[in-house]
């Protein structure tokens, strides 16, 4: 039986030496509500011998007598002790109920942040969660809080009658056995589902996304197949893991009811003999039963359990690979002096997207970003907006490192309008104020603000002309939109609260003349108020209002200066003649 045992508590010892952050924390604040349940647990299980007692009474005081009196007060006994085993039992499904919640308050904001800045699967990472929640608030958890109470079982089983106690720790033997078999046919299996379902969520979820791209270029049905070639593989391996475990669990229930039958005829023939009172045969079934109950109950949602450590190792992951550093000393409001030193940025693929490229954006003056495409102007964008944290280099803010900031703090100081509006589902209010009404600012004031930077942007009528105005509800993606109008909130996004900061990606790409016309003002105006602005184009005609252009090609800076002279370079650099080639 050791040796069965050994593996699983070593697994134990493992994952308790992993307990440290934010989970450990967590865990430690719900901790109350653990040991308040194990205490109800340890009162529930003493009840739970009250329907033993009951019988052995009935049996060997009340039939041999003919003792009604005593039945009766017995009974009464009985009732109220059920009674109060019921409503130990709510109470503790209740506090179990509690200590998910609480769960959910503690850890899923810091997953949901770890999540943001690592830009993993958001929807993922929550399943893993939500399963591990379930876990530990759920049956399989009082389940496994009943389990420490099989010895005391088995020792008043011994009490009746060694025979009784031997048969009852034999029975606990057989099924802990198939318990261990059943944790090692399904381990693997479990883990490639877990991890095959992902995949095609994932895959369902960016489809989604995509729709009108795959409905446009006639996709539907390669994506269609794709998906359920995806959730096939994930299906198959769930149901060869329901199999293992199914197979497992029949014969543990089988093994349980078996045991409880043998313990009624050894009981029988022990009483036979003499050995035992009548009421101790139906006695040794019961507890044979109630001792054996936890371990099948395990067992039977050892799916659960299986796929909730699965998801415990990837939280662990996820939160050690991105620890939280502590807070730091809260800067000043910034006057938006950009400067990125030797940025160097690497690829999924290891290729070098940006190579010691290293520029300055001045308060009060705009910069153009141009280049070939692939040059690598995309990403020094999102570095410069602190979106991309470079693999090398630094990018400062009034010389304070971007990392020294705490995220959220900096990002009110950088207005960013990416190549894809990315407008999120919520109202164009709650785009614009980055939904700010979310953590609490003064409903007054966002509107204020909201007004304003759509006013800046040029957006404001346009607003005013949707369905319902500012309080008009988007789509995912800003669906409900044209991709003009997508990209005018957008920049009203970029400049609410007007911040020290605009970095723009092809903020034009989407725009009529009216909208390029407004998008120029905005600009001049964020200039005039002593913002530094960059700006990312392939359409020359916004790049008009630049004071300096820098030319990006390959990942670096090729060359950058006062906008006249650039342009002046690379009329120069196109009109240059070719070099004749002299055929031999």
């Amino acid at each position: 039986m050791g040796a069965m045992v050994r593996p699983a508590w070593a697994h134990v010892e493992q994952i308790v030496k992993t307990l440290s952050g934010p989970v450990a924390e967590v865990l430690k604040a719900c901790r109350s509500h653990f040991v308040a349940t194990a205490v109800f647990s340890a009162l529930l299980n003493l009840l739970y011998l009250t329907p033993t007692l009951f019988m052995l009474q009935v049996y060997d005081r009340v039939v041999p007598t003919g003792g009604l009196l005593t039945l009766f007060y017995l009974t009464i006994a009985v009732i109220l002790a059920l009674a109060t085993l019921a409503g130990l039992d709510m109470i503790r499904a209740r506090l179990m109920t509690l200590a998910g919640l609480r769960l959910d308050r503690l850890l899923a904001p810091v997953i949901l942040r770890r999540l943001i800045v690592t830009r993993a699967g958001s929807a993922q990472g929550m399943r893993d969660f939500d399963l591990l929640r379930q876990a530990l608030s759920g049956p399989t958890a009082l389940a496994v809080l009943d389990a420490p109470w099989i010895p005391i079982y088995l020792i008043i089983a011994f009490a009746l009658h060694p025979a009784i106690g031997g048969m009852a720790l034999a029975g606990a033997v057989v099924l802990l056995f198939l318990a261990v078999l059943n944790e090692r046919a399904t381990r693997v299996s479990s883990k490639a589902s877990l991890e095959a379902q992902a995949a095609a969520y994932a895959a369902q979820d960016a489809a989604a996304r995509n729709a009108e791209v795959v409905r446009s270029l006639g996709m539907e049905r390669a994506m269609e197949a794709r998906q359920l070639d995806q959730r096939a593989a994930g299906l198959d391996m769930a149901a060869r893991t329901q199999m293992a475990g199914g197979a497992y669990s029949a014969a543990i229930k089988f093994a349980r009811l078996t045991l409880q039958s043998l313990a009624l005829a050894l009981g029988a023939w022990l009483a036979v003999e003499r050995q035992i009172s009548a009421g101790a045969i139906i006695a040794s079934s019961v507890l044979i039963s109630r001792a054996l109950q936890p371990v099948e109950q395990i067992v039977g949602a050892w799916g659960l359990v299986s796929q909730a450590r699965n998801s415990f190792s990837n939280i662990i992951s996820l939160l050690d690979a991105s620890g939280d550093r502590p807070a730091g000393t809260a800067l000043p409001v910034p006057d938006g002096d950009v400067r990125l030193e030797q940025i160097v940025v690497r690829g999924r693929e290891g290729q070098l997207l940006l190579r010691g490229a290293s520029l300055r954006l001045v308060p009060g003056e705009i910069l153009g970003v141009l280049g070939p495409s692939g040059a690598g102007k995309t990403t020094l964008a999102r570095v410069a907006a602190g979106a991309l944290t470079p693999d090398a280099g630094t990018a400062r803010i009034d010389q304070a490192n971007y990392a020294d900031w705490e995220p959220d703090r900096l990002g009110r100081f950088i207005g960013y309008l990416p190549q894809d509006p990315s407008l999120m589902a919520g109202s164009v209010r709650d785009n614009i104020s980055r939904f700010a009404g979310w953590i609490g600012d003064d409903a007054a004031l966002i509107d204020a603000e909201t007004v304003n930077a759509a006013k800046a942007a040029g957006a404001h009528e346009l607003i005013l002309r949707l369905p319902h105005g500012y309080d008009t509800e988007l789509g995912v993606g800003g669906r409900g939109l044209s991709a003009g109008q997508a990209q005018r909130i957008a920049l009203a996004r970029a400049l609410y609260g007007a911040p020290p900061v605009l970095v723009l990606d092809e903020p034009n790409s989407a725009l009529d003349a009216d909208g390029e016309t407004a998008l120029a003002n905005a600009l001049v105006d964020a200039r005039r108020r002593g913002c530094a602005i960059m700006i990312i184009a392939h359409r020359s005609g916004i790049l008009g209002v630049a004071d300096r252009l820098a030319v990006l090609r390959d990942g670096q800076i090729e060359r950058m200066g006062a906008r006249d002279k650039v342009i002046a370079a690379l009329n120069a650099a196109t009109a240059a003649p070719k070099p004749k080639v002299v055929k031999p």
